[in-house]
């Protein structure tokens, strides 16, 4: 599979100010990207890295723009389907621009001096926030420019929270815990935004491999990957993460302010319903209690919560997965637990964590006081981006619940960093380590 070089640019149109004049594509016309004469013909210049918004530019990936687009895929991940689908419906008119206008974010995060760093900062626009404010020319002069990044603020409210309460662990104080139950949050949802150079040197392999390799498995989904290696930027069709804050955000970069943080994949069973076949909503809502205390002690917790379901594999996986861990001969057990995954997915996971930091470093994150996670992944791929991690904090047993043994004992035996709670797990325990506690027998053929 060869890349094709990129078709001759076109005479860009600018003004006084320097701003491009914008081309408005015809929503009646179809465009193939994979004809390179047709698609970004004159994309306006990204420098990724570069601290001055108006010298790194814009990214343009909206369909009003097609010979100035800077960037491969869609907006808004894998919902841009339904977008399609709203369009084919007659409910939404392709032409409409969003109004922007009381939508800027109501706190202030950065600019940090890792926003201008590609090898901190490569799988999200650190600047997709301000839109509104630092592209305010370009949207002025009729550019369609989305913001990938929203900020705002809210209240959470979890039965966990208000038992804490009542068992004393928690005190509400008005201000980050009210008596309700709920405590206060700011947030903000990012959309990924991929500098393609540096995912790849990330991953360990060229540009071309990873585009190819992306071309490939996506069903060709995606031919200016292959047609247009000019283009830098790619916004996947995958799921994107939110960002949790208790306390004041501009503590945050103050390394002598505590922090806790805990970074959390995607578990919808446990999260959502309380499938009790892991730990992930008990870590969450730990998580989140140990973020309410150091708030209310003057310092901050970040909950940084990634949509990556099934570790990346998907939820139909993650099933076939527990089928396969329960119908094994002798029942699910911590031996197993791995190889049973790599059974039906041919890998055991494909997180891998090299771009988890990113989000930590736009919000100008130097040093981690507690980190909730027994994750060797993520605790490797944090500390490798120059953050200090000083504690380690790892789930207390009594949260662990009875069908999750298996996978508590799993990950212990194999390197998660277990603290004293976890003392003793070894090659005999786990072996004994079995559970066979749900009807799952095989269909009968």
């Amino acid at each position: 599979m060869s890349t094709t070089a990129p078709p001759p640019k076109k005479q860009r149109t600018e003004q006084d100010d320097g701003i491009p004049v914008p081309e408005i594509t015809s929503v009646d016309y179809v465009n193939l990207t994979s004809h390179t004469d047709s698609f970004g013909v004159d994309p306006l210049p990204i420098s990724w890295g570069h601290p001055d918004p108006l010298v790194r530019g814009p990214v343009i990936c909206t369909v009003r723009h097609s010979s100035q687009r800077n960037a491969i895929g869609a907006h808004s991940g894998s919902y841009c389907i339904y977008t399609g689908l709203a369009v084919a419906a007659g409910k939404l008119n392709p032409d409409y621009v969003p109004n922007l206008k009381l939508t800027s974010p109501v706190f202030k995060i950065g600019p940090h001096k890792s926003w201008s760093d590609p090898k901190k900062i490569s799988s999200i626009d650190p600047f997709g926030a301000v839109t509104t404010e630092v592209f305010g020319a370009y949207l002025d002069k009729g550019f369609d420019i989305r913001p990938t990044i929203a900020v705002t603020k809210a209240h959470i409210d979890l039965p966990e929270t208000r038992e804490a309460i009542a068992k004393g662990r928690l005190v509400p104080d008005g201000k980050i815990l009210l008596p309700t139950g709920q405590s206060i949050v700011s947030k903000a949802a990012i959309e990924p935004v991929w500098y393609l150079p540096e995912i790849a040197r990330r991953f360990g392999c060229t540009e071309t491999v990873l585009r190819q390799s992306i071309f490939r498995m996506t069903n060709g989904m995606y031919p200016e990957l292959i047609t247009r290696p000019d283009i830098k930027i790619f916004l996947p069709p995958i799921g994107g993460l939110t960002i949790y804050i208790w306390g004041d955000p501009d503590t945050i970069p103050d390394e002598d302010i505590e922090l806790t943080c805990r970074v959390h994949d995607e578990c919808n069973g446990s999260d959502v319903f309380g499938s009790d076949i892991c730990t992930c909503r008990p870590y969450l809502t730990h998580a989140i209690e140990e973020c309410i205390k150091t708030a209310q002690r003057g310092g901050c917790g970040i909950v940084i919560y990634f949509r990556k379901e099934g570790r990346s594999l998907g939820e139909v996986t993650k099933y076939l997965v527990y089928n396969t861990r329960k119908r094994q001969e002798g029942g699910d057990s911590a031996e197993n637990y791995f190889s049973c995954t790599e059974k039906v997915a041919g890998v055991q996971d494909t997180r891998f964590q090299a771009l988890m930091p990113d989000p930590l470093h736009f919000l100008g994150v130097t040093k981690i006081h507690n980190f909730i996670s027994m994750s060797d992944m993520k605790y490797n791929a944090i500390v490798s981006t120059g953050i200090e991690i000083v504690n380690r904090i790892e789930i207390p047993q009594e949260l662990v619940p009875a069908d999750a043994q298996v996978e508590i004992t799993a990950k212990v035996f194999h390197g998660y960093n277990a603290g004293d709670a976890y003392k003793g797990i070894d090659e005999n325990a786990l072996k004994r380590r079995k559970d066979v506690s749900m009807d799952m027998t095989r269909r009968k053929e």
